[in-house]
């Protein structure tokens, strides 16, 4: 995000996302200064800086996600105060984020970054009425216009279907690969146990090249974790007093797998779970996520996925949490 030309490219692409989304004109306008304020802070001030936007339709609205590598912000409630600058601007526009936004959390450390979740939605979207909640980023390999993993939530009050797909290889290929098993898991995410829901993934992806994809259900009133999954993604319950790993068997969805096994594992009270590929280092240490547990958890997944990218691969990073 280093050219000030991309924050136009980026608040054009938000314009397509509010169509898609149902945005009106003046939610619409709302979601163009968070875009705006947003890049315009990553050009100005930041290194490494990547703004992410992603359409929800079926929530009816859009997020953006701001992510950099420095310096960090020294003072956070004071760099949220109309009026506050260091660059010589107005200083209005994290605090305008935050008033214009539907949501919005930030996450910031001195010297390693700044971390930034912002959605507007509809106002005819009805509340969310779930007693988890859950965020993913994914980042497409070098050189790639399309990224090759894929992930999926379904939640309902004290219930969570989780999907997350590796596409062998990259590019559109392996997207598609993703999407097939996606699209599997979307038919009856909640109604089918992982180890079906991997079955039938397995089936339906014969006719692509493959992915590694790994299907939990998460129940915050029985504590529990079910999973089942074949290839390079990984899961871990993390809380500020426990570290769980949940593995996958070896194998490729739409290739060969044996026969699938489920396992169930306890879900610590304040833990939260983090499922995520091979394109993020396997042994990120727990403490990265502590500040964010009780945050949102694209938080957590924008960190890990920022600080522990391999950087030759997609790289996707999802997290599901029980809200407090």
């Amino acid at each position: 995000m280093g050219d000030a030309s991309r924050v136009g490219e980026a608040r054009r692409h938000a314009a397509d996302l509010a169509q898609a989304c149902g945005l009106d004109e003046v939610e619409a306008g709302r979601l163009a200064i968070v875009v705006t304020e947003l890049g315009t802070n990553l050009v100005r001030h930041a290194r490494e800086g990547r703004l992410l936007l992603s359409a929800r339709p079926d929530r009816a609205e859009v997020e953006v996600i701001s992510i950099d590598e420095g310096p960090g912000i020294h003072d956070v409630e004071r760099s949220l105060d109309d009026g506050f600058s260091t660059g010589g601007t107005p200083g209005t526009g994290l605090g305008a984020v935050r008033r214009l936004a539907d949501h919005f959390d930030l996450h910031s450390d001195v010297p390693r970054g700044t971390v930034i979740v912002a959605r507007v939605r509809s106002a005819s979207q009805p509340a969310d009425t779930s007693a988890l909640s859950a965020g993913a980023v994914s980042l497409a390999a070098p050189g790639e216009r399309v990224c090759g993993d894929g992930w999926g939530f379904a939640l309902e009050g004290t219930r969570a279907a989780v999907m997350v797909a590796d596409g062998l290889g990259h590019g559109p290929d392996a997207a598609e690969a993703s999407r097939e098993a996606l699209e599997c898991f979307a038919a009856a995410p909640l109604r089918t146990a992982p180890r079906e829901m991997l079955q039938q993934a397995h089936a339906r992806l014969r006719s692509t090249r493959g992915a590694a994809v790994m299907v939990l259900h998460a129940d915050a009133a029985q504590g529990t974790v079910r999973s089942a999954g074949a290839g390079n993604v990984m899961a871990r319950l993390v809380s500020g007093v426990a570290d769980r790993t949940l593995l996958c068997q070896h194998g490729t969805a739409g290739i060969t797998i044996r026969t699938p096994e489920e396992t169930s594992t306890p879900w610590p009270p304040h833990a939260i779970l983090v499922v995520f590929t091979d394109g993020i280092e396997t042994r990120w240490k727990a403490e990265e996520v502590i500040p964010v547990l009780g945050r949102d958890p694209t938080l957590a997944a924008a960190v890990l996925a920022r600080d522990y990218c391999r950087g030759r691969d997609d790289a996707t990073v999802a997290v599901l949490r029980r809200k407090d």
